[in-house]
């Protein structure tokens, strides 16, 4: 079972710098969302209200739905519903409308939807389901944004951290046309800007890895330049590996929601849930094997074998 290595980058830094992408779709709404209060992500709730199909493996695509508390209560909060979309499919808006609508039933909060198209060719964008059949009509709508019609200087201006991570995207993107030369100047650009913007540590430290491995070179000596680039920048301060970076974003999911079981279940139940999501994790955001995932997660390897049979069902 393996997770295309982007859907995997986009599925942290979504996490990592979600108030800065609200900020970033929502630059007129801002006064809407309490960044006071901590964002919730419902990963499960999410499985639940559109489960993958039993012949797939792994999702073919990234989503995420999102509590978000609002100023206008103490315990007043929203859903943002986001996905993020790299291929042409023509059932796209139904599937955006089958979540809005399935959000919405089981929550019933007010909900708002991002399409996030990051697609390497002009994807058939859209913002819009229209359904009508003998007078019934029904028109939907969702905010869409299209990585590969953006603009790299424009981009550039924006002091938005999450502007970093599209301009990152979009580079990668263009980078038949721009060369190889260019477009490590380009990410070397985007890493001193990085470190010497006014941004907290641990958010740093997320998009650093973003952009230190959503690039691919052909050539390797771009490669070893780029590498020696970051290093020198960080110091090796914020950097770590991809395995070890889809570790630690594994570790923190499983923690995160055993913690939201364990609000309802006993320590042990809690503790055992934990290490369930932690190699559901693991097994979804690599190609490790069996052993390696038992061994990472410190449980036997027949625990990680039902897990993955499960989870392949």
């Amino acid at each position: 079972m393996k997770v295309k290595k982007d859907d995997a980058l986009w599925k942290g830094i979504l996490e990592d710098v979600f108030d800065d992408f609200l900020l970033f779709m929502f630059e007129e709404k801002a006064e809407v969302f309490d960044f006071e209060r901590p964002f919730e992500f419902l990963n499960k709730e999410l499985a639940q209200i559109y489960p993958v199909d039993e012949n797939v493996a792994y999702p073919k695509y990234v989503d995420k739905l999102v509590k978000v508390f609002t100023k206008q209560g103490k315990e007043e909060w929203i859903l943002v519903h986001v996905e993020v979309q790299g291929y042409n499919d023509p059932d796209f808006a139904e599937r955006m409308f089958t979540y809005f609508y399935r959000i919405l039933d089981k929550f019933k909060k007010r909900v708002t939807c991002v399409a996030l198209f990051t697609g390497n060719e002009k994807l058939a964008v859209t913002n819009q389901y229209d359904y009508a059949f003998l007078g019934t009509e029904n028109h939907f709508r969702y905010n869409a944004y299209s990585i590969i019609d953006q603009d790299i200087d424009e981009l550039s201006k924006n002091s938005n951290p999450f502007a970093l991570v599209v301009q990152t995207a979009l580079i990668a993107l263009q980078k038949g046309r721009l060369g190889e030369e260019h477009v490590l100047q380009l990410y070397n650009n985007i890493a001193r800007r990085l470190l010497h913007a006014n941004i907290p540590p641990l958010k740093t430290r997320a998009i650093i890895n973003f952009l230190k491995y959503y690039v691919s070179f052909e050539n390797k000596e771009n490669i070893t330049k780029f590498e020696q680039e970051i290093n020198s920048l960080t110091n090796n301060k914020f950097t770590m590996g991809i395995e070890e970076l889809l570790l630690d974003r594994a570790e923190r999911r499983g923690r995160e929601e055993g913690r939201k079981e364990g609000r309802e279940e006993g320590r042990e139940e809690a503790k055992e849930e934990s290490a369930i999501l932690f190699v559901k994790s693991l097994l979804t955001d690599t190609d490790f094997d069996n052993n390696k995932i038992a061994s990472l997660t410190s449980v036997d390897v027949a625990f990680v074998k039902e897990i993955r049979a499960k989870m392949a069902k």
